[in-house]
């Protein structure tokens, strides 16, 4: 399959673009996922000619407002050239279906990035090109390297990846009504597991000839706003018993009690989502659904990126 389009702050590439010459290489981002991500590299520091190496910047508020300066010399705003590098990378942002910034980074930190005022500090920034950025792609996933040694923030980013791959995909061969309604199904037990989808579900209910593209930019941006909150094991029940209704017919009682046990199991974090999973999995071989093989929820991204072991 071809390689997913990916942002990535260039220093965890491991290229030597740091204030102090260095990398930040990261072992997980250059092995596992470069397999299936195909990085696209940004420093801004460099592209608006600070240089290699170069004076340390951070973020400091003045007159409640948050300004890039030199940490030694602040005479040195780069503020606004920050954001307009952003602005001048739209064209090649736009393309992307995830971004992977550096944590703390006054440039590229997502958030929690140091803010210094009168001598003193608070973690309440975002970099100051991460967050024009962002700004000009709400749709996209964006995620620092630290927190993706989280398995459920890693889990995350990687699924919203993978959705927002498959809209993209869609609206390059051309949307329909029904496309976009198929796509929903596809998606509606992930959605599940993330937060209620009532609201997508109603807009899609005021679907018709005349609102297609009006509709579509409205799904896919809540759509990828209820993806953001966390799955959760009490999300993840409700849904598993969902699926386990299609196959009230086919199973044994004996099979049934099983597979309730499993999710009862689960429920109680004595095993991971992985087990019940496999067995869900086993059942439809046997047993197929139509609804259920449509959807990308038991497998909604190849297996070497799966953490359903550890959830």
């Amino acid at each position: 399959m071809q390689k997913i389009p990916i942002g990535i702050s260039s220093c965890l590439l491991g290229e030597k673009v740091r204030y102090d010459g260095g990398h930040k290489r990261d072992a997980y981002i250059n092995g596992t996922l470069s397999a299936y991500f195909d990085f696209h590299p940004f420093c801004p520091e460099v592209e608006i000619g600070l240089g290699i190496p170069r004076p340390a910047i951070q973020l400091i508020k003045v007159d409640n407002e948050i300004r890039c300066i030199g940490a030694k010399d602040p005479t040195l705003d780069v503020t606004e050239r920050l954001r307009n590098y952003a602005d001048q990378q739209a064209p090649l942002h736009a393309v992307l279906c995830g971004y992977i910034v550096k944590k703390d980074s006054p440039s590229c930190g997502m958030s929690k990035v140091k803010v210094h005022c009168n001598q003193q500090y608070e973690r309440s920034g975002a970099g100051i090109y991460a967050e024009q950025m962002m700004r000009n792609n709400p749709l996209l996933p964006v995620e620092e390297e630290g927190r993706l040694g989280d398995p459920r923030l890693r889990e995350n980013f990687i699924q919203r990846v993978y959705v927002l791959h498959r809209w993209k995909l869609l609206l390059a061969e051309g949307l329909s009504a029904q496309k976009l309604t198929q796509f929903h199904a596809q998606h509606k037990l992930i959605i599940m597991s993330h937060a209620d989808y009532a609201e997508l579900g109603q807009l899609l209910a005021s679907l018709s000839k005349n609102n297609l593209m009006q509709v579509a930019d409205s799904y896919s941006v809540q759509l990828m706003a209820l993806l953001k909150k966390v799955a959760t094991r009490r999300r993840h029940v409700n849904v598993l018993q969902h699926i386990q209704g299609y196959l009230k017919q086919a199973l044994s009682s004996d099979d049934k009690a099983e597979l309730g046990e499993l999710i009862e199991r689960y429920r109680n974090s004595e095993i991971p989502l992985i087990v019940p999973l496999t067995l869900l999995k086993h059942h439809f071989r046997k047993c197929p659904d139509p609804y259920i093989e449509q959807s990308y929820y038991m497998s909604p991204y190849p297996p070497e990126l799966q953490l359903s072991n550890l959830l």
